[in-house]
């Protein structure tokens, strides 16, 4: 009998383990190609859109402009983290994910469709701006519901790890970006690869509507949110139903406004070094003193993305058993420092440094990229936590990242390239004092976290 309860409380395990895998995979699969189709556009800002949208401007005024076009996919974040984290509180994760995962697909694919300034004139550069408008609507929605998906279900003395895997599509996606113009421009001439071929990029954007159908027809909602579920039910027609039913935005909102504006304020070192190393890089790598190609920045930034991957990991996994402040802090630092090494690495023009340079300044900010999904989650409780955590990362995104490489571009050629450095290190010092402001939260259990602001 013993013998019997023994093997059935394995197999449970075993069946927990396999089902906890399929979640992380599957949420690595969907914000890999979410966040590559964010980061095309990133590549494309850089090197496509200012002489195939912009060309009656200069080249430098051209790239400013291209990048703020850029910038649109950020204004929209926020709204993107209100809305679905509306819906994410209210309906579920899966349900609001595969809705921000087929948003992104369609816009993306729609972008490959578009023609540009020489056959419509105007409208071209508009309507880039309006998908680039959905694409930000899509990510601002789809990292709540993905990271949520993953941290929810994960045991507390993982969650950290676990959270990596919604955190990896972030380098993966660069990854995939680069990959696909690398791979078109060799199969392609330079002319057909202005004129048509960064098309083919977006147009792959299609599978992810494929992930979108996985996620809805295999995969359960968390198991947090099924509480959730429970508890709103028994509640009907008591008298605290209103303040249930009150917008999870608000309540949000209401209920903690420090840890939401904190969390904004921890993201900004992650976002404006992240965009400055994966979009500006790549101008100022062939556009400098380096004279860099563009292939060969393509792929310093794809390889020192693939080193970020295991790095996140191994900061995320050090988050559950020391941590996630102490981590977090310590990678704000060492990214601000970095930012003073990273430009001179460049301008030396020799391959492996310009590698080393972007690996550094990426593997710093993935010790607080790799352990936020955990840290956030744990920071809201659950019926707001789709909402809180979705508008800490997102108003951090709009104020970091949006207006990075152009702010960068501006430092740099109006001023110097010193000043970019400067710029990364303010920003690091800006999300080091809200780390430090934020309770530590590692080992939490989700169900008590209660009340406002902790």
């Amino acid at each position: 009998m013993a013998a019997n309860e023994s093997t059935t409380v394995q197999q449970a395990e075993a069946h927990r383990g396999q089902n906890m895998r399929t979640v992380a995979l599957t949420a690595l699969a969907g914000t890999s190609i979410e966040w590559y189709d964010f980061f095309l556009y990133a590549t494309a800002a850089a090197l496509i859109f200012p002489a195939a949208f912009f060309p009656e401007s200069s080249p430098t005024v051209g790239l400013i402009l291209s990048f703020g076009t850029f910038a649109f996919g950020f204004i929209a974040r926020p709204l993107g983290g209100v809305l679905f984290g509306h819906f994410g509180d209210r309906i579920g994760r899966k349900r609001t994910l595969v809705i921000a995962l087929m948003l992104m697909g369609v816009a993306s694919t729609l972008i490959g469709l578009l023609p540009t300034y020489a056959t419509i004139g105007i409208a071209a550069p508009i309507l880039l701006t309006v998908l680039r408008f959905c694409q930000g609507l899509a990510i601002g929605g789809q990292w709540g519901g993905a990271m949520l998906l993953v941290t929810e279900s994960a045991p507390s003395s993982e969650r950290g790890w676990f959270g990596a895997y919604a955190q990896a599509g972030a380098p993966v996606g660069v990854i995939l970006a680069n990959m696909a113009f690398i791979i078109i421009s060799a199969m392609v001439s330079d002319e057909f690869f202005q004129a048509w071929g960064w098309r083919i990029p977006f147009l792959a954007s299609v599978a992810l509507i494929g992930i979108s159908m996985y996620v809805q027809l295999k995969l359960e909602d968390t198991v947090a949110f099924r509480e959730l579920q429970m508890l709103r039910e028994t509640r009907e027609g008591e008298a605290e139903v209103a303040t249930v039913r009150r917008s999870p935005v608000l309540e949000a909102l209401v209920k903690y406004p420090r840890t939401i504006a904190l969390a904004a304020g921890a993201f900004l070192s992650i976002q404006v070094s992240f965009y400055i190393l994966i979009g500006f890089i790549l101008a100022y790598g062939s556009q400098g003193v380096a004279g860099m190609s563009r292939d060969e920045m393509l792929w310093a930034v794809l390889l020192a993305s693939a080193l970020q991957i295991p790095f996140q990991f191994w900061a995320a996994g050090y988050s559950d058993r020391n941590g996630r402040r102490g981590i977090f802090m310590l990678g704000a630092i060492l990214t601000g420092v970095w930012a003073f090494a990273l430009f001179p690495l460049v301008d030396t023009g020799q391959f492996w440094l310009v590698v080393l340079g972007v690996t550094g300044g990426l593997c710093f900010l993935g010790m607080m990229y790799g352990p936020q999904a955990a840290y956030y989650t744990e920071l809201f409780s659950t019926e707001v936590r789709y909402s809180g955590a979705s508008l800490g990362y997102q108003i951090g995104a709009i104020v970091g990242g949006a207006f990075a490489p152009t702010i960068a571009t501006i430092l740099w050629t109006e001023y110097a390239i010193v000043w970019v450095s400067v710029y990364i290190a303010i920003a690091s010092l800006a999300s080091l004092l809200c780390v430090r402001t934020l309770s530590e939260t590692s080992g939490d259990s989700l169900h008590n976290v209660h009340g406002a602001d902790r």
